[in-house]
């Protein structure tokens, strides 16, 4: 067996060293001749070309470590066994994962830094397929195509005959992934948590709208990351709310400067339970979209224009003023208004009192809005879910195709620089802590 995984080492090693001209006709990548006694050593073995343990499995085990191994080289810029100084990232060790590839499953050793930072490219985190027709599959389903929609599409484009049954095979094998990201360890402080949830029809004896909750944070380096789902009963509750914090909690996340939501009556009470220092704010443009349903249609330029002195205000003290000012003229005609804002004042004023950029980011849902605007998407076309777990897979299918350039991580990441420096600065010590 050393001869063959030698030989297999070889033929995949072997390239062409010097560049050849466009004009002239390229030699193969591989020596054919090492390539046949590879696969005569594997007949004299009882090694089939395909299927688990096969060659091709193998080969594709080599390829897949050796490519690892260089990019974990080029991540730490210096070669194996080589002597670096104390304190410097090096290696440490490899994990086990079985990837799905053409070949099969295939068992590789994927190697690790000490500092944690390596995020390799070839097979990527939480990654459990290589290219084939599944990836189209779940790249179709994460935009929102029913799975006879895929069928169809598969038959039209790629003329493959792949049945509904198939397609719901394939979606269903994200569902460990989704399990090992829901549990995984998160940071221990986040500057800010957006939370919110948006409602799915699920069939459970009889189709009912249930609450799929989402927990979208920013970390310490400006980078946005979804803690998870969640779902529930009936309608959206703090009771629930809780108990999604607790779990938060119990995955590392020590600490939460300020958390921002949409009003909903007793959250305040439940986070304090959880983290006693954060800071809930009440997200501003749900308090302007609730004013509007007291309001009619006419009025409502004027009602957006009287209540923008409020949250645009210097000071708590100057809010309230204009608050006085707002009841005095509108108060009267729409005093559902006034007491909508009355109810809401003790979670609205909290951000008034931080620097604009932190005002800029935190006054509004939008962060997490534009993360359910995609969800929705997705879920529309379903019509209804036969069960949670397939509601959730959606969504998880949905989430994981976010941003696949990777284009909106660096504008998001950009926009959080000055909003980063004033939470560094106005709570002294607590956010230095998630970067120890």
């Amino acid at each position: 067996m050393s001869t063959l995984v030698e030989l297999a080492a070889g033929a995949v090693a072997t390239e062409v060293e010097e560049q050849v001209p466009t004009t002239v006709e390229r030699p193969p990548l591989v020596d054919r001749e090492l390539v046949e006694r590879l696969v005569g050593d594997a007949e004299r073995l009882g090694l089939g070309v395909d299927g688990e343990d096969g060659l091709l499995a193998q080969l594709t085990k080599l390829v897949l470590e050796s490519a690892l191994q260089g990019e974990l080289t080029a991540h730490l810029g210096y070669d194996k066994h080589q002597r670096v100084e104390d304190g410097v990232n090096a290696r440490n060790g490899t994990r086990t994962k079985t990837v799905l590839t053409k070949a099969g499953p295939v068992q590789i050793d994927v190697p690790r830094d000490r500092a944690g930072t390596f995020e390799p490219v070839v097979v990527a985190k939480r990654q459990r397929r290589l290219g084939s027709i599944e990836d189209v599959v779940l790249s179709l389903s994460a935009r929102g195509m029913t799975h006879g929609d895929i069928s169809a599409h598969l038959a039209d484009v790629y003329g493959s005959e792949v049945s509904k049954t198939t397609i719901s095979t394939i979606t269903d094998k994200v569902l460990e992934g989704m399990a090992e990201w829901q549990n995984r360890p998160l940071d221990p402080v986040y500057p800010v948590l957006f939370i919110d949830c948006i409602h799915v029809k699920v069939r459970d004896g009889q189709v009912a709208n249930r609450p799929i909750y989402v927990a979208l944070a920013v970390t310490v380096e400006g980078n946005r990351d979804i803690l998870g789902l969640w779902v529930g009963d009936g309608g959206e509750g703090a009771k629930y709310w809780q108990q999604v914090l607790t779990e938060i909690k119990n995955r590392g996340v020590d600490d939460v400067l300020m958390l921002v939501c949409d009003g909903l009556k007793g959250l305040p009470d439940a986070v304090g339970h959880v983290w006693p220092r954060t800071i809930v704010q009440t997200c501003v443009v749900h308090l302007i979209r609730a004013s509007f349903r007291y309001a009619a249609r006419q009025d409502w330029d004027k009602i957006a224009q009287a209540l923008r002195p409020i949250y645009t205000a210097d000071t708590a003290a100057a809010a309230e003023e204009r608050f006085l000012e707002f009841t005095e003229a509108w108060g009267r005609k729409y005093p559902a208004i006034v007491r909508l804002w009355s109810d809401a004042w003790a979670e609205f004023v909290p951000f008034l009192q931080f620097d604009k950029e932190i005002r800029r980011i935190v006054c509004t849902t939008n962060a997490i809005e534009s993360v359910n605007a995609r969800i929705r998407k997705a879920v529309k076309a379903r019509g209804h879910f036969p069960n949670e777990q397939a509601a959730l897979k959606c969504v998880y299918l949905a989430i994981m195709a976010l941003d696949p350039t990777g284009k909106g991580r660096a504008r998001w990441t950009q926009r959080w620089k000055g909003a980063l420096n004033a939470f560094e600065i106005t709570f002294d010590g607590r956010l230095s802590a998630g970067r120890r």
